[in-house]
């Protein structure tokens, strides 16, 4: 089953002081590229949370946010009196104003405000680990969800490869027949006579350049083992784009050996749609 890299999840704890909020949001990245939202008090635990969200979501460009809001009476952020004073005095020596105003101008200086830093609360810091939990939840059900849709459209995109690739297997004999008399005729035009033999064994020596046979069987294959990818128990997106690679091999070479209208515009339609395929495989995880 594959996963999208694309997703979204959020989860909000409400304790008796203090409101918790958990933000992870990810895009397709070739690796994980994790920007984590801390706040400064639980910095020493960023590193253990970031190891959770890289556990858990593996790949992907992921912007992890954690906000902690005090909504009772605590808070450990006091006005810092005796700075605030001092800054009042200073500016009502450089200009007459009204001490509101000053005290207003005051209290926006650098250290009017000072924070104590509390040690961590361990009750609190559990909430925000099932807060944690409960958001990688929500995203990888999102990531599940956007995972089935690409599936969708994959094994559709890939059916329509395969049934391209039928009609390339059904108009090949013609298509040789064709090329074959083209020769021929470009002999005749020369009106000269030529040993038959001989132009026999340059006409096989063209033929062969022109056959298809291990580029039809070759891109049948791959398209299989695309199938199979994309049903695995493992999402692996580094895999789809490899085969998305050796497909557009094989399909490349049949339209370089085509030599033949028809075939060449069905080769034009299975690179439309390998492009889809390709373009859509960046978001697998």
């Amino acid at each position: 089953m594959i996963q999208s890299m694309t997703g979204y999840g959020k989860a909000v704890i409400q304790l008796p002081s203090k409101k918790i909020t958990v933000e992870i949001k990810s895009l397709n990245s070739k690796n994980l590229d994790l920007n984590a939202r801390v706040p400064s008090s639980y910095r020493e635990k960023e590193l253990e949370m970031r190891n959770l969200l890289a556990k858990s979501l593996e790949r992907g460009k992921v912007d992890f946010n954690l906000f902690v809001e005090i909504t009772g009476e605590a808070t450990n952020t006091e006005v810092n009196e005796t700075v605030v004073r001092q800054y009042i005095k200073q500016l009502s020596q450089v200009v007459d104003g009204d001490p509101i105003e000053l005290l207003k101008m005051a209290v926006r200086m650098p250290d009017a405000l000072k924070t104590e830093r509390d040690e961590i609360d361990e009750e609190e810091y559990k909430a925000i680990l099932n807060a944690i939990d409960e958001a990688l939840v929500a995203i990888n059900n999102y990531r599940n969800d956007e995972g089935k849709a690409l599936e969708i459209d994959f094994v559709q995109r890939i059916q329509n490869i395969d049934a391209l690739l039928i009609e390339v297997i059904a108009m090949d004999g013609e298509r040789i027949e064709i090329v074959r008399e083209r020769l021929r005729k470009a002999v005749s035009d020369l009106r000269e006579s030529v040993d038959e033999n001989r132009f026999e064994q340059e006409l096989i020596y063209y033929l062969e350049k022109y056959d298809i046979t291990e580029e039809k069987v070759r891109l049948k294959n791959h398209l299989d083992y695309f199938k199979e990818a994309i049903h695995s128990k493992d999402s692996n997106g580094k895999k789809l784009g490899f085969i998305t690679q050796e497909i557009g091999r094989e399909i490349n070479t049949i339209g370089s050996k085509a030599n033949f209208a028809p075939m060449q515009q069905l080769v034009v339609q299975m690179k439309d749609e390998l492009e889809k395929i390709k373009e859509q495989a960046l978001n697998v995880l």
